[in-house]
């Protein structure tokens, strides 16, 4: 069987990724002061603009809002007033208020918890909304994830580290990147096309803009046997001047499928960037790719997809459903993960340490495949051997 899947990355210079940096390291600073914050941050740039909105619960007696937007943009890179957003001279609006009373409810007080069904103390933690989130881990590489998305980040990166470096000292924070992957029985064949949208200094020529990223970024980073006979776009429109949130207003939340699995299978359509734990679209999808990636990385499946959904105010999920593709025995699997793992909020919070400041590691480059982050961890391997 032929196929391809494509997959995309930005650059944390992208503006949608400005927001979410933001809101990643606003949600940090609450949790160094108070643990039990609840988080719901967003933002939003434009030119010459940055606005912080969304819903907090927290004992933090002060969180400096505009030092901690200046600080990051002047981090991701935008530090010159010419780009038309600069760490300095950008306005910097506080819109935030107190989170709604009936959703922290559900949070403080489970429907278990309420109906007096359980004393476990996990069972009093309810989710912070209703959704279906989603994992997923394979054996193409060695992060067990996807090749397309795991390319697709490996450019991005190394195109923001030619710009910090200095190496390509022409190129600007804005930047994207993409990978049409051939696939042949399921296993990644080539790369049919690569795509790299760079913003860049108005002097350089398109010669020059080209043969440095071809050269520094996409055949510094793709495997040559994957470059055989691929199409290499570099800045298709012919000019990336104008960009960051100049060029485009960015929002949080925008980059849901460069932020886990680039497309390769479904998603549950929530964000990350500026939640807290309690809500479930973030820490339940890092659950459900721990568990993923515990079960490839203890050979019993090849490829496994796991849906978890859930009810505002519940502790416990209403639905699981697990999928190897073929690669393994899909009911016993189920079987062997709802007895191994305990998907409740509380516990989630628990086992992977999620009211840590950790959020900042998570916003660039994928919340998936990074070997430091929690969820990325395989010590349940031998656990899930002995149950199966």
């Amino acid at each position: 069987m032929y196929r391809i899947i494509s997959s995309e990355s930005v650059t944390e210079g992208h503006p949608d990724k400005v927001c979410d940096y933001i809101a990643d390291s606003i949600l940090d600073a609450a949790l160094e002061k108070d643990e039990n914050s609840r988080i719901a941050c967003e933002v939003c740039c434009a030119t010459g603009l940055a606005v912080v909105l969304g819903e907090f619960d927290t004992e933090s007696d002060f969180i400096d809002v505009q030092k901690i937007a200046r600080t990051t943009i002047a981090e991701v890179g935008y530090t010159d007033p010419s780009l038309g957003f600069d760490a300095r001279t950008c306005a910097v609006l506080n819109c935030i208020n107190g989170q709604s009373p009936d959703i922290a409810r559900g949070v403080l007080s489970s429907l278990e918890a309420r109906t007096k069904k359980s004393a476990d103390r996990y069972d009093t933690v309810g989710a912070g909304d209703q959704g279906m989130m989603f994992g997923y881990a394979c054996s193409e590489t060695e992060q067990l994830m996807p090749m397309p998305i795991t390319l697709a980040h490996a450019l991005t990166s190394a195109l923001a580290a030619a710009r910090k470096s200095g190496e390509l000292g022409f190129l600007r924070p804005d930047g994207k990147a993409m990978v049409a992957l051939e696939y042949e029985n399921g296993v990644p064949k080539r790369v049919k096309t690569a795509v790299v949208s760079a913003q860049h200094a108005p002097d350089v020529s398109d010669k020059t803009l080209r043969d440095g990223i071809t050269e520094c970024v996409v055949k510094r980073v793709v495997p040559a046997e994957f470059l055989r006979d691929a199409e290499i776009l570099i800045n298709p429109t012919g000019r990336f001047v104008v960009g960051g949130p100049a060029g485009d207003t960015g929002v949080t939340g925008r980059k849901i499928i460069v932020d886990t699995y680039g497309g390769a299978i479904a998603h549950g359509g929530g964000a990350f960037s500026g939640k807290d734990a309690s809500k479930v679209d973030r820490s339940a999808s890092y659950y459900a790719r721990y568990v993923c990636k515990n079960l490839v990385a203890a050979g019993l499946c090849e490829r496994v997809l796991l849906q978890v959904g859930y009810a505002i105010g519940k502790a416990r999920p209403v639905s699981l459903f697990l999928d190897t593709f073929g690669t393994g025995d899909d009911r016993r699997l189920l079987e062997t993960v709802e007895r191994v793992f305990d998907f409740r909020p509380a516990a989630i919070s628990d086992k992977l340490g999620l009211k840590r400041p950790i959020y900042r590691r998570t916003t660039n480059y994928g919340h998936f495949g990074k070997p430091d982050l929690p969820w990325e961890q395989t010590d349940a391997v031998a656990r899930l051997k002995a149950e199966y």
